[in-house]
């Protein structure tokens, strides 16, 4: 296979997948590790995609956002995951705040704690809630029409009106010096004001948001804990040192 079909074949899996292991890569294009670090250099310096330790990441812009169905139909087992862990920190009459994005939305069909007050800013979780049969508060403001999340000063005042036991929040990328980030300032402040107002904190983050970097930080990493399907090895130990990660087994 010649190396222009070899980087075809890779950049749509990373199109797709947004992340790839070497050994995958080895194993699928029949071909030895050395070709494939090669290829994979190549790529990058190209600036078209990011090596990572053991495969590669897609690149994507600081300030690109995808809409919720793009989100929702994106690495669904992992947010499977990720969610029921979520979900299983959730304990019986805790007052929680459920942020709005495809993972967290997730969540809601795994919690089984009784006489759960929910408060969220995701008009898509507003009908699982219900039929949950949930105390839900919807928080107003404006509504951004790709990934239905209501943001704004609006919001922000609403959200002040409650205090939580537990706030999970979703994420567009964790990276050891930025912190947490996502591509919206009026959002990021809608996630930081969420933070600060619970107990207790968690990230909601598949492996492919570990060392991205989005156009605005919502905090630091020791302010919440991180609920993950896999912890990049790249990254473990000095993720490890800023906060607390729990890890699907």
């Amino acid at each position: 296979m010649l190396a222009e079909e070899r980087h075809k074949i890779i950049l749509n899996r990373l199109e797709a997948e947004h992340i790839v292991k070497l050994q995958d890569l080895v194993n699928d294009l029949h071909t030895s590790e050395s070709t494939i670090r090669r290829d994979l250099h190549e790529l990058e310096v190209q600036h078209l995609i990011r090596r990572v330790h053991g495969g590669a990441m897609s690149l994507q812009q600081r300030s690109e956002e995808q809409d919720m169905e793009t989100k929702s139909s994106k690495n669904i087992q992992q947010k499977r995951i990720i969610a029921k862990i979520a979900a299983e920190q959730i304990k019986d009459n805790e007052c929680i705040y459920i942020d709005a994005g495809s993972t967290t939305l997730e969540m809601i069909s795994f919690i089984h704690a009784k006489n759960v007050n929910v408060v969220t800013n995701g008009y898509a979780h507003v009908e699982a809630l219900v039929k949950k049969n949930m105390a839900t508060y919807l928080i107003g403001g404006m509504m951004k029409p790709n990934t239905r999340a209501f943001i704004g000063s609006i919001a922000i005042q609403a959200l002040d009106t409650f205090r939580f036991d537990r706030a999970f929040i979703g994420v567009n990328g964790i990276d050891i010096d930025m912190g947490y980030t996502t591509p919206d300032p009026e959002e990021a402040m809608i996630k930081r004001r969420a933070q600060e107002l619970a107990l207790k904190s968690y990230i909601l983050a598949d492996s492919s948001k570990f060392t991205e970097v989005s156009f605005s930080k919502m905090f630091d990493l020791s302010k919440a804990s991180i609920i993950t399907n896999e912890l990049p090895q790249a990254v473990k130990n000095m993720i490890l040192k800023e906060t607390t990660v729990i890890e699907s087994k």
